[in-house]
């Protein structure tokens, strides 16, 4: 299953938050330098800030995708919460992350199931939507505070809202398709 630690693989505990446990596997890290780099290069080169502010926007980027992606799994929490079957943690992996349920959970009614995965996109949607009129009230001559506006609502509206959706094996629209009429 995508997001679980292939066998002799790391998982590292970092912490709790929220009442979740955090993990992280070591593409979690890649990904971070990834983003960071990329995200660096394109302040650099788009918007013509020197090397500092790269360096400086590209860490708040990778800072802003992991609070968005945490917030996205906070929605599945809330919602889990809400059904009396919680979510016991999250896991870190590549720019995804992974919820994390009880071993000894029961079989629970595909409802269950749909209205935990449907709080992600939810959530995502929410924090989109008002990083949207962060950007809007920025202005577009706003400078790097547009720019981390825009993102953080792309990545949450197209990313972990909608993109959720798609049903790729380890989406919420994975697990809605396979809880649908059961």
């Amino acid at each position: 299953m995508a997001g679980q630690p292939a066998p002799g693989r790391s998982e590292y505990r970092i912490g709790r938050l929220a009442g979740l446990d955090l993990s992280v596997v070591p593409s979690t890290l890649w990904s971070m330098a990834a983003i960071w780099l990329g995200a660096g290069l394109i302040i650099f080169w788009l918007l013509g800030l020197g090397w500092g502010w790269a360096v400086l926007g590209g860490l708040l980027v990778v800072i802003i995708h992991w609070l968005s992606d945490f917030a996205h799994q906070y929605g599945h929490a809330l919602a889990a919460r809400r059904t009396g079957f919680p979510m016991t943690g999250l896991r870190f992996w590549g720019i995804f992350s992974t919820s994390l349920w009880p071993a000894g959970e029961p079989a629970l009614p595909g409802r269950i199931h749909i209205r935990r995965a449907l709080g992600g996109p939810i959530a995502s949607i929410l924090v989109g939507v008002a990083a949207l009129l962060v950007a809007w009230f920025a202005g577009s001559d706003g400078g790097m505070l547009w720019w981390l506006a825009l993102f953080a609502a792309a990545d949450n509206l197209l990313l972990l809202g909608l993109g959720a959706f798609l049903p790729l094996g380890f989406t919420d629209g994975s697990t809605i398709l396979h809880w649908w009429k059961r």
